[in-house]
């Protein structure tokens, strides 16, 4: 039931962003197509053989124990050995600090693999990857020396501690104090919903922690970054004692239970020694950088449960026999059955339009990262703009599309045995964690769309434009007409929050439709080529075309709720709900 969907990967690396995208980039320029197949094959078989099998066993979760450490599900340690011993720890880091510096493109589409095998699983890597983005960016030599190495060779993970019972979201609220003490600080507070705070599957775990020194101005100009090991690491490297941090429990969760979300508490005792990231009270930057990093990969893994769960579907509609379809033959499979081939091919139709809007995103990515000039900066902001739409739309979509996986099952679905629930419980922290939708939509309504008039947005749209057909130009216009009423509208400022998200919606949908349609052109082209299957290329030709008619039309829908909907919530007394 687990298909890491290698052939498409590849097709849509190839065929639909380019492969030449990344590879004009000098970093990037011995990645050929056959290094890349390379890559992709390896990372579709760990998926499939070591990964994938611990998915439904995981499902029954990690076990705190009364000494304060964590058991991870079986066979999880293991697995994570083999992919440190593989090299795949760190793809995506810097060659000088024992990374092998995989353009983001491949990293993306290996993430996709892993986090469609087993979600609870690949957070690990996931939060890891984060901090290494982050220290790379933002840490000293001598710390990127010091705790980038292991992460990147497997041996030790990373956490992102932002989160206090008192200050979610609100991070201006946090309490956590950082106080002097020589080269390092002293951390005392508590941090909750931290991703793999405490586990056995490596040797060390390096956390960064969000805190405020003494003397720190108040909200979130006080807050600093601060690299706070769970073991303290002496200068050859080696691990010393044990650090004033502990697992005081983990939670007890709708979904992703094979990953450990632990509470932590630092400086029970004296304070656990933690060491500065970058300059005092300018943390929040630091932090920032390494979630941009973490939205855009959760954005992937809204792809990948959606992937997951359509597989899931689709095996069981190709095997259930139930009822005899319309115009069809008894003892004929469900798939057969009009609603279900809709639920299966809209399904899909999404997926590969997710795919390669991935690919774009990782794209713009590396070359915001390494182009040149003032494609160098056109690209950061295409990347900055492109995040937030990947990241909620995508996880958005993927509840949907685990509950259209469950839908297929029938009642089948509702049952734990099938696994199919398990692929909705997991998709339903995407739209959470990392920043809800909300505020991935306020990110891209006011940061994103407000402070510079639309001038991104209308550049991305006028690239769609480039390679519209009729249906897709429409889409366009409504996508336009509601911009318009956005930026001239005269809407205050809690109306347009109000309609932040179906504007992010509306986006999505755009962006998707773009993909579906840049997938049937390549389809098309490749069809005498005779390097790919004649079914292959008329069914992708063909979710191209379910896309436009049951996806694409949400625009206009959206649009209007745009221009329509936001008087009508803010109209609306909070008090009216008591009455």
């Amino acid at each position: 039931m687990y298909n890491a969907d290698e052939n498409d990967i590849r097709f849509a690396i190839r065929h639909v962003i380019g492969l030449n995208a990344v590879t004009d980039l000098t970093p990037f320029a011995d990645y050929d197509a056959d290094i890349c197949d390379a890559v992709l094959s390896e990372a579709a078989k760990l998926a499939t053989e070591v990964i994938a099998p611990l998915n439904q066993s995981g499902d029954n979760g990690s076990t705190w124990h009364t000494d304060n450490t964590v058991t991870t599900p079986a066979g999880f340690a293991q697995a994570f050995k083999a992919l440190g011993e593989g090299g795949w720890t760190g793809i995506g880091t810097a060659e000088e600090y024992g990374g092998q510096n995989m353009p983001e493109i491949l990293c993306a589409a290996t993430r996709e693999m892993w986090h469609s095998a087993n979600m609870g699983f690949a957070l690990c890597h996931l939060l890891t990857e984060g901090l290494i983005h982050a220290l790379q960016t933002s840490a000293s030599e001598e710390q990127k020396q010091m705790f980038v190495r292991p992460m990147a060779e497997g041996r030790w993970t990373g956490t992102m501690n932002l989160t206090e019972s008192q200050a979610g979201t609100d991070l201006a609220a946090i309490r956590t104090q950082a106080t002097p003490e020589g080269d390092h600080y002293r951390i005392k507070g508590q941090k909750i919903f931290i991703t793999y705070g405490e586990h056995d599957m490596s040797e060390n775990i390096v956390h960064l922690v969000l805190a405020r020194t003494p003397d720190a101005p108040t909200g979130v100009k006080g807050i600093s970054v601060f690299i706070v090991p769970k073991f303290l690491v002496n200068e050859d490297g080696s691990l010393g004692a044990r650090n004033d941090v502990k697992c005081v429990s983990i939670e007890h969760k709708m979904g992703i239970n094979g990953s450990p979300t632990a509470v932590l508490q630092y400086g029970e005792n004296e304070g656990a020694i933690g060491y500065l990231v970058g300059e005092v009270n300018k943390g929040l930057n630091i932090m920032f950088n390494m979630m941009n990093h973490a939205r855009f990969s959760v954005g992937i893994e809204g792809l990948a449960i959606s992937s997951r769960a359509y597989y899931q579907a689709l095996s069981y509609a190709q095997e259930r026999r139930q009822g005899i379809p319309l115009d069809r033959n008894v003892g004929d499979a469900i798939i057969h059955h009009p609603d279900v081939m809709r639920l299966l091919v809209t399904m899909r139709a999404e997926i590969e339009a997710m795919r390669p809007l991935v690919f774009y995103g990782a794209t713009a990515l590396d070359r915001g990262h390494y182009d040149t000039g003032e494609s160098k900066s056109n690209w950061q902001t295409r990347a900055e703009l492109m995040v937030p739409i990947i990241k909620g739309w995508m996880t958005e979509r993927s509840i949907d599309i685990a509950s259209d996986g469950v839908q297929v099952h029938g009642g089948m679905g509702f049952i734990e045995e099938t696994g199919a629930a398990q692929h909705l419980r997991d998709a339903r922290i995407l739209t959470i964690y990392e920043g809800t939708t909300a505020i991935q939509a306020n990110d891209l309504m006011f940061r994103k769309t407000l402070r510079d008039q639309g001038v991104a947005v209308r550049t991305l749209i006028e690239d769609i434009r480039q390679d519209a057909d009729k249906t897709l130009l429409a889409a366009i216009e409504d996508a336009e007409t509601a911009l318009d009423h956005i930026l001239t509208g005269g809407l205050s400022t809690r109306e347009a929050a109000a309609i932040s998200v179906p504007y992010l919606m509306m986006l999505g949908y755009l962006t998707g439709g773009w993909m579906a349609l840049k997938n049937k052109t390549a389809a098309i082209a490749q069809q005498n080529t005779g390097d790919w299957d004649a079914n292959f290329l008329k069914a992708k030709i063909a979710h191209a075309d379910v896309y436009a008619a049951h996806s694409l039309p949400r625009v206009a829908s959206l649009a209007q709720t745009i221009l329509n909907g936001s008087k009508s919530v803010e109209a609306m007394e909070s008090h009216w709900f008591d009455s």
